[in-house]
């Protein structure tokens, strides 16, 4: 009796909680709708957020539920919008093809260091000593840590310069998120026109640090038919909504840091 009593009071416990667990597994149970399932499975799983959302599950959950457009997922391109849009019967929408660009052309053959640099080898740590280990407080850091983050293999370190492999990147943005001097940005494919430089130093200063400086003339900006180019922060800047790629820009500048 000393151990029966107990295993029966323990059983009936058990008993009840598996009566109550069944009983609110009913009351709150959440039908879920299959196509949810369906779209996450046709997504790429690189949870990269590009989309806006918190992942490919949330994104596929926002689609169903809240109407999301079906062509935000970048690194899927239009194969994963073609299967989202098979799943819902509706047309397939357009996607147009991104990549990452970076903004700096000071390799180590033009830009100038500061000091060596034998800390942490990341970009995120050079950065916090005086601004990072070259002249240039704007330019590439070239410690990789871009290339770190890129599940494709899109980006490539190249004499201390990082450089994207457009084929290659998904245009997912985790590049974009990592760069501690914010060079890279995301862009349509068919816009093959870039300023590769972010100096916000004036010309003199820019020339001094790297001699593939942007020196902020402005003959760019004068040239452009379309007036998708203009200097801001001593330095020229694209407005890919309104180049056409027609490469004026780039014929006129001085220092050839248009590419």
């Amino acid at each position: 009796m000393t151990y029966l009593i107990p295993a029966l009071i323990l059983g009936v416990c058990g008993i009840l909680a598996g009566v109550l667990l069944t009983i609110a597994s009913k009351i709150f149970y959440v039908e879920i709708d299959e196509r949810i399932e369906k779209i996450s499975e046709s997504l790429p799983q690189a949870n990269c957020g590009a989309c806006g959302f918190a992942g490919c599950a949330d994104y596929a959950d926002a689609i169903v539920n809240s109407g999301a457009a079906t062509n935000l997922c970048r690194p899927g391109g239009s194969e994963a919008a073609g299967k989202i849009a098979g799943i819902l019967g509706t047309a397939a929408a357009d996607v147009i093809p991104m990549t990452a660009v970076v903004h700096c052309s000071g390799d180590c053959d033009a830009a100038k260091p500061h000091f060596d640099f034998d800390g942490v080898q990341s970009c995120k740590a050079a950065k916090r000593f005086y601004g990072g280990n070259g002249l240039c407080k704007y330019g590439c850091i070239g410690l990789g840590d871009c290339a770190a983050v890129c599940e494709h293999n899109a980006i490539k370190i190249e004499k201390g310069l990082a450089k994207v492999i457009p084929a290659l990147c998904g245009a997912c943005g985790q590049c974009e998120a990592v760069c501690p001097n914010h060079l890279i940005s995301i862009k349509p494919k068919e816009k093959n026109i870039d300023v590769l430089c972010s100096s916000q130093d004036n010309g003199k200063a820019t020339k001094l640090a790297c001699s593939n400086g942007c020196i902020g003339c402005k003959m760019c900006e004068r040239k452009c038919p379309n007036g998708a180019i203009k200097v801001v922060n001593a330095h020229a800047v694209i407005d890919y909504d309104k180049c056409t790629s027609c490469g004026i820009c780039k014929d006129s500048c001085p220092v050839k840091v248009i590419h």
